[in-house]
């Protein structure tokens, strides 16, 4: 594999927004889907992050897809819900784009931790970055679901070797999370004019 496994998702992310600096729908999902395959590397400690990302992902490309041209901006998915007033649905476009990027929160979070705290453990980075981002959101189960899978978290050396294929890891994680870091906070800006930032899993 030439360079790190984050080398795609860090060329999608220069692509993301319009000449107008407008997040577009299609290479913003692009780049998430590029982080699928760093999440197979941590195997079933991930496995529920995986499903929940990929299903996200998966309805917002759908909606895209039903008019291209309408749906060309990812914030035009959340206000058509928003004038319709399904934008609160579970099923909505709005919810999968709130959780997509809270799971994007989470392993930004976590691939900082894993640069920034090199003596911590990958169950010590998982179980500090998952209180800083998505516990609030969920309720009982999930969090009890999490705390069990992340028991299963891969050996940190190993998992490192494996993401890091031929290029400089810690440069490549530095640098997705400081380019995608602001896109992420972008979307809660614009969820949250419409108070859509603060719903939680039942």
């Amino acid at each position: 594999m030439e360079g790190t496994v984050f080398a795609p998702a860090i060329e999608g992310i220069k692509t993301v927004k319009s000449d107008q600096g407008e997040i577009l729908s299609q290479p913003f999902l692009e780049v998430c889907k590029h982080i699928l395959p760093v999440i197979d590397k941590f195997g079933a400690a991930m496995a529920l992050v995986k499903s929940d990302i990929g299903g996200n992902i998966s309805r917002l490309e759908s909606k895209y897809a039903s008019n291209p041209s309408r749906f060309n901006y990812l914030y035009s998915l959340v206000q058509v819900e928003v004038e319709t007033k399904t934008a609160k649905s579970s099923s909505s476009c709005t919810n999968g784009l709130l959780w997509l990027t809270r799971a994007m929160d989470f392993l930004v979070a976590l691939f900082r931790n894993l640069i920034d705290h090199e003596d911590w453990s990958m169950s010590q980075a998982c179980t500090d970055s998952y209180t800083k981002t998505l516990k609030k959101w969920h309720g009982w189960l999930a969090s009890s679901s999490f705390t069990v899978a992340m028991k299963l978290a891969p050996d940190r050396k190993k998992f490192m070797d494996v993401v890091g294929g031929t290029g400089d890891i810690n440069a490549d994680i530095e640098q997705f999370c400081s380019a995608f870091s602001p896109l992420l906070e972008e979307n809660h800006k614009f969820l949250a004019r419409f108070g859509l930032d603060e719903l939680k899993a039942s």
